[in-house]
């Protein structure tokens, strides 16, 4: 069914149920940046694979909005489907709150599926309903009724994350938790976040690709957790872990009635991580207490054998990238090599690594003019050759059982055009300069995000996408609360604490022509604490060498040269002894000091 009939098919249910507009966001049950097949929803009705998008459709019009990282992409997926692109951020654009109350007729209904809908979204879309003196209506999936062959809900099963990698109990989280929860005044915690719900109870699964966590709710009670999931996902060794936590649990879709019985209790639990629906199945006489889910920010901390494996984790996945690109610089211009040809080869040399699990991401191996493409994704159709004179993008990570990395490289292919080295100096300084602060404690993302941007804005360039994220131990390679942005978000940046990893990655794009990427992830480290206060800065992790042959050394200063000689050198101690001898002469070569 192509998306044309699609969009006819659901215009009809929308008719039959009295809906005159329909929204269908990128979301599972639980707020999941990726989500599994099941709810892809929006890519179904839109043909648009990118992981971030909304799409709105009244009885003659049809909208998908999406961010900067995913224009490109979206124009070319939407074409000719009769869904008009809506750029998020961008000033003469309609935001979704616009088009409603610009559409919405009065007395006029918002529909959508409120178990995919968060509370502040589904309260924003019932003012703009009430505003026309209409309503909502948060019951119908209405796609489902006309999704032929509809992926099932994932039936993986899950398995224990051992405390020499987790490096702390269930119970003793749980128990941190509770701490929470009792300063708060809740004697209820109700949980939908898959990555806390994983990190809780020490459990990792693969109902969401590249993701390795586990389907599920959990209501976390004063000595007892209710948790609403699949029993047929746990091993003997974590339902002994569950029995001796007493951790009890219950089908998956029955959360919402469990909800339901919660009258006149204190729960505490996260708007943000919350569905409307689930919130909405509370009794109007429980006590809501909002907030972030104290597990949010403790699992942005790393404890000390996390650091201590993630470490190993980049060590691994330092050695497997080197090794690739070494193959890599070795084959074009002999041999014919595709973008899925390179991403398959670089999984290949990280499976070779002791602890190695699965990509922790979808890979983005871009050649060329199709690096511009933030989040570009190759397929059989758009699969390109790597070609000489010019540049290719790889942004890639895995899951080890030592933890979770993400790394881009942007490499050179014999001589390529002044202007695209240029370019890459102006993002290989950004990076390095950021890699390089040293801070008073109490600073943030948006108070050092400029450390990389001002090189661009130097030259009256910009990127449209954060500098830096968070990223999980084993979980979500895209971890809140931390990030790097110039601009504040809805709430205030958080403060940097010591051995939080967050990602350096700022790049350019050229429409038609080339993008260029450089990524390291950092770990918060504490530095001196003198008269004026605790200074903070960052360790590098990653350890893969920048492409000396796509840069112009006198375009840089003379700190930014010696940073990433610095680098550089630290690369080669790290890296060549486990190289062959081929490989550490051509390392040794690719980090001479410049």
């Amino acid at each position: 069914m192509d998306i044309i009939r699609k969009t006819e098919c659901l215009r009809r249910e929308m008719k039959q149920e009295g809906i005159d507009i329909y929204i269908v966001p990128s979301a599972d049950f639980h707020g999941s940046e990726y989500v599994g097949g099941y709810f892809k929803t929006r890519e179904y009705l839109t043909g648009f694979t990118g992981s971030a998008g909304t799409a709105v459709f009244t009885a003659d019009k049809a909208g998908l909005w999406t961010d900067g990282r995913y224009f490109i992409q979206a124009e070319a997926q939407l074409e000719g489907s009769g869904i008009r692109l809506f750029r998020i951020g961008e000033p003469e654009e309609l935001t979704i709150g616009e088009f409603l109350e610009n559409e919405l007729p009065e007395g006029g209904v918002i529909g959508f599926d409120g178990r995919v809908i968060d509370l502040a979204e589904g309260e924003k879309y019932r003012n703009i309903a009430g505003k026309k003196g209409g309503h909502i209506q948060d019951s119908f999936d209405l796609a489902d009724r006309f999704w032929e062959e509809r992926p099932p809900l994932s039936d993986e099963k899950a398995w224990l994350l051992d405390e020499k990698y987790a490096g702390e109990s269930t119970a003793s989280k749980l128990a941190r938790v509770r701490r929470q929860m009792d300063l708060a005044c809740a004697d209820v915690h109700l949980l939908s976040s898959l990555d806390d719900i994983s990190w809780l109870l020490n459990i990792r699964g693969n109902d969401v690709a590249y993701c390795p966590v586990v389907l599920a709710f959990a209501i976390i009670e004063k000595n007892s957790v209710r948790l609403f999931a699949d029993a047929g996902k746990f091993s003997k060794d974590i339902q002994n872990v569950m029995k001796a936590n007493n951790i009890i649990t219950e089908p998956y879709e029955s959360v919402y009635s469990a909800a339901e019985t919660l009258n006149g209790r204190k729960v505490l639990l996260d708007p943000e991580r919350t569905s409307y629906r689930l919130y909405h199945s509370i009794p109007g006489d429980a006590k809501i207490i909002k907030m972030e889910n104290p597990s949010v920010l403790m699992k942005c901390i790393k404890n000390s054998t996390e650091v201590e494996n993630i470490r190993k984790a980049h060590l691994k996945d330092g050695i497997a990238h080197t090794r690739f690109l070494y193959w890599l610089k070795n084959q074009i211009g002999r041999t014919t090599v595709t973008e899925l040809d390179a991403a398959e080869k670089l999984e290949q040399f990280r499976g070779l690594q002791d602890g190695f699990l699965e990509p922790s991401f979808a890979p983005i191996s871009a050649a060329a003019e199709h690096g511009a493409i933030v989040h570009y994704s190759a397929d059989e159709k758009s699969n390109a050759p790597l070609r000489e004179g010019t540049l290719y993008l790889s942004d890639t990570g895995g899951h080890y059982l030592e933890g979770t990395t993400d790394v881009t490289r942007t490499v050179a292919f014999g001589s390529i055009p002044e202007e695209q080295k240029r370019h890459y100096t102006i993002v290989a300084r950004a990076m390095l300069r950021l890699a390089n602060a040293v801070f008073l404690y109490g600073a943030g993302g948006a108070s050092l995000d400029v450390l990389a941007r001002d090189v661009f804005w130097q030259e009256r360039l910009n990127f449209n996408h954060g500098t830096g994220h968070g990223v999980g131990y084993l979980l979500n390679v895209h971890e809140p609360p931390i990030n790097f942005r110039w601009k504040e978000g809805s709430r205030p940046a958080q403060i940097f604490e010591e051995n939080m990893v967050i990602t350096d990655e700022p790049g350019i794009y050229i429409e038609d022509s080339h993008g260029i990427r450089l990524e390291n992830e950092l770990l918060v480290q504490k530095d001196v604490k003198n008269e004026y206060g605790q200074f903070m800065r960052f360790e590098i992790l990653t350890f893969v060498p920048l492409d000396l042959d796509a840069l112009l050394p006198e375009c840089m200063s003379e700190e930014e040269k010696e940073m990433l000689n610095d680098y550089h050198r630290k690369v080669y101690e790290k890296i060549s002894p486990y190289l062959n001898e081929e490989e550490k002469t051509w390392l040794r070569h690719a980090v001479r000091p410049i």
